[in-house]
């Protein structure tokens, strides 16, 4: 082999080897680089990015979370002081200060008539408008001279609020009773069920005990009681604080009655609106263990698909008033003489197919 073939060999092996380093030196420069740039691309170029919306997921997921974080942070702070009626606005608690419309008598039974809305007309079709609602009771229905026409007004203002708090239980127990029927309870389950057990008093989590307290209280008994505890809506407790019910307090913003005797120290729990007086009154029927008996009772008329018997249920309220047993029977005598019976069965008439289906 000639000398020059030799040098001409040499020199493309050297050649071959600066190619090969090049290379690899821009290969690792490209990999050195190669993160910063998608880094660089991805907050400079987003304007070519395809986005997909997933904001409802991730607002669910959120949601789910500090629903369970709250209900955590509630469950240490009710450890020592538990209060199954922090959900109420009792004493007008988490409303405005402006207090809530009062309208006149005349004007509400203007306003009724208008709409429609009569109690003969309820008994017929079953069904009671929710927009007939009030937050207050007029000052002049205790100057109603007629006690037929006051009670007339009195039930028509007082029915749609005990329907429709009647109502929202039905929801409730309706869902409660599907999770029973589930093989799996989901986060947002059981986070609804940490909530009932809280709003029913039920420390221990018992779905039977849920069970038997989540359920409704015949109308019947509830305009009842109110026409007794508030002397068909002419007692001040009913009139300064839409207290329908006459429940006792010892704690918080309430009103003194005049006859306290010595040593007592309660008073009458007053609310910012009626509905909300409508809503404890449930509650305390449906938690306290002075009324488990009338539970129970009313637990064995759903267990034998009985229609619930305002009648055979007030038996079992002997402790809600001093009078006893005196008391059911004025009840009694209330339900059977204004036929209150009727309105056991009226439902709030659906405003969708929705709701209508619900019901």
């Amino acid at each position: 082999m000639s000398k020059k073939k030799i040098k001409k060999e040499k020199y493309n092996s050297n050649i071959n080897f600066l190619k090969t380093l090049l290379i690899s030196f821009i290969i690792i420069f490209i990999f050195a680089i190669l993160p910063n740039s998608i880094s660089f691309i991805k907050s400079n170029l987003k304007s070519n990015e395809v986005v997909f919306n997933s904001s409802k997921q991730n607002f669910e997921e959120i949601l789910d979370k500090q629903k369970k974080n709250k209900i955590i942070d509630n469950s240490i702070k009710d450890r020592f002081s538990w209060n199954i009626f922090d959900d109420i606005e009792v004493f007008g608690k988490n409303e405005d200060d402006k207090d809530p419309q009062r309208l006149s008598a005349s004007t509400i039974e203007e306003l009724f008539k208008e709409n429609g809305y009569s109690l003969d007309k309820v008994k017929e079709t079953k069904l009671v408008n929710a927009g007939n609602q009030l937050t207050r009771l007029p000052k002049e229905l205790k100057n109603i001279e007629s006690s037929k026409k006051r009670k007339k007004l009195f039930i028509q203002i007082v029915l749609p609020l005990i329907i429709e708090e009647n109502l929202k239980i039905r929801f409730d127990r309706k869902k409660l009773f599907e999770i029973l029927n589930k093989n799996n309870t989901s986060k947002r389950d059981k986070a609804w069920l940490d909530l009932k057990f809280k709003q029913y008093g039920i420390k221990d989590n018992d779905l039977s005990s849920l069970k038997i307290r989540m359920d409704e209280i015949p109308v019947s008994l509830a305009i009842a009681q109110a026409a007794k505890e508030t002397g068909w809506g002419s007692s001040r407790f009913a009139q300064e604080g839409n207290a329908l019910f006459g429940q006792w307090t010892w704690s918080g913003d309430g009103i003194k009655p005049l006859d306290l005797e010595k040593g007592q120290k309660h008073k009458v729990a007053k609310f910012k609106i009626l509905k909300a007086s409508v809503r404890a009154y449930q509650r305390n029927l449906n938690t306290h263990s002075s009324y488990k008996e009338f539970r129970i009772e009313r637990a064995i008329q759903r267990d034998n698909d009985q229609k619930l018997n305002s009648l055979k249920l007030v038996n079992f309220l002997e402790k809600y008033a001093e009078t006893g047993k005196e008391y059911t029977e004025v009840l009694k005598k209330i339900i059977k003489q204004n036929n209150l019976v009727d309105f056991d069965d009226v439902q709030i008439l659906p405003t969708s197919l929705k709701m209508k289906n619900l019901i």
